[in-house]
């Protein structure tokens, strides 16, 4: 099958969405697929055996980390000359909407996939009173679609409640080969505590972004006597967040990735992890892949994952105390600690890449089967 993929965020971009995408597009193309990339340029031209075609942006001001691409002429001609059996329209916005225009124009099947939960994202920007707007914005774009994936039940449902129709859920998936817990070293858990290994060992690993809600840690880490944070990633809140936990044990590392990421996970006593704003929370089943264990928020897609008292704890996102109470009750028992671990390792082997990639196919499948193609030249 020949898939033109199109999406707002990609390589050499790190973050969740981006995991998703280049693990689905090897796994496409490792099952005998043909997949075209169309996303903002980046300067890859391929990945995987799939062709690049980066389209030229500017950076969006409230998130610099993504490029605004916008629809060119060049992109339907880039697709003529492909002939896809289906376009893939990863949170249609801006470069999506050339997605949903030429699937409609050459009469090619569309599916979308929603990722970023952007109508919670505006309450952290100052722009809460548009959610209503960007809702019926979400709508009219995703509704074009023969079929649109989300991955949780949570925001399956979400979407349908605001009038977005043909809703399915796409599984998650993780690398469980290369987030495995015997990747734990102390050299690694030096670095995160920066030379205090003997002390509890918090972890964050993200996007630095006010949708994170790390500000939220801080009253956990202040509970624990001697407890230590090691803050992985980097975004445009970092200044802000360095201000906020100048006085307390926090270590602000950047970007890991790899095994060093995989051992960051796996050397660390928990993950926390407070946002509200996760439609799936890919890094948690890669903590719990590494045998770390979670302490997240009971929200969005983060149910869907953790089981709480089983393979992690589930605290209250509105309740300060509920978080300290997880935090401390997972710190305070090795053996249940352990517990958790296997657990939570357990939970991530059923989860992988190349299952969640032939659910795909199948969906595709099913979407193509439906209509004959007729592609304009």
């Amino acid at each position: 099958m020949r898939i033109a993929l199109f999406t707002e965020t990609f390589l050499p971009k790190v973050d969740g969405i981006v995991t998703r995408l280049r693990h689905t597009v090897d796994h496409l193309q490792r099952l005998g697929d043909q997949v075209l990339i169309f996303s903002p340029d980046g300067g890859l031209t391929e990945h995987k055996g799939a062709k690049i075609y980066g389209v030229s942006g500017f950076p969006l001001p409230m998130y610099p980390e993504l490029k605004l691409a916008l629809p060119r002429p060049a992109i339907g001609e880039e697709l003529s000359r492909f002939k896809p059996d289906i376009i893939h329209v990863v949170n249609p916005a801006i470069l999506g909407l050339a997605g949903l225009f030429y699937g409609k124009t050459l009469n090619i099947p569309i599916v979308a996939s929603y990722h970023t939960h952007l109508p919670e994202y505006l309450q952290h920007y100052g722009l809460g009173a548009l959610e209503g707007l960007l809702w019926e914005l979400l709508k009219a774009g995703h509704n074009q679609a023969e079929l649109n994936l989300c991955t949780s039940t949570v925001m399956v449902q979400t979407l349908t409640d605001h009038g977005i129709e043909r809703v399915d859920l796409w599984q998650r998936g993780v690398d469980t080969e290369t987030f495995q817990p015997d990747l734990a070293s102390l050299e690694m858990r030096n670095r995160l505590s920066q030379g205090h290994p003997e002390d509890p060992l918090l972890l964050y690993v993200g996007r630095l972004g006010a949708e994170k809600e790390i500000d939220r840690i801080k009253p956990i880490l202040e509970a624990i006597p001697n407890a230590r944070l090691a803050l992985v990633g980097d975004g445009p809140n970092r200044q802000t967040l360095e201000k906020y936990f100048a006085e307390t044990r926090t270590h602000f590392v950047g970007y890991l990735g790899g095994q060093e990421l995989a051992s960051a996970f796996a050397s660390a006593d928990a993950f926390v992890f407070p946002s509200r704003t996760e439609t799936l929370g890919l890094v948690l089943l890669e903590a719990m892949a590494a045998g770390c264990p979670v302490v997240a928020a009971r929200s969005g897609g983060i149910p869907d994952i953790v089981e709480d008292g089983v393979n992690g704890y589930l605290f209250d996102p509105t309740d300060d105390w509920g978080a300290i109470a997880a935090t401390q009750r997972l710190l305070s028992s090795q053996e249940e600690r352990e517990t958790l671990r296997r657990n939570a390792r357990q939970e991530a082997e059923r989860w992988s890449w190349a299952a969640a990639t032939r659910q795909l196919q199948s969906y595709y499948r099913r979407v193509v089967a439906r209509r004959p193609l007729s592609i304009a030249t």
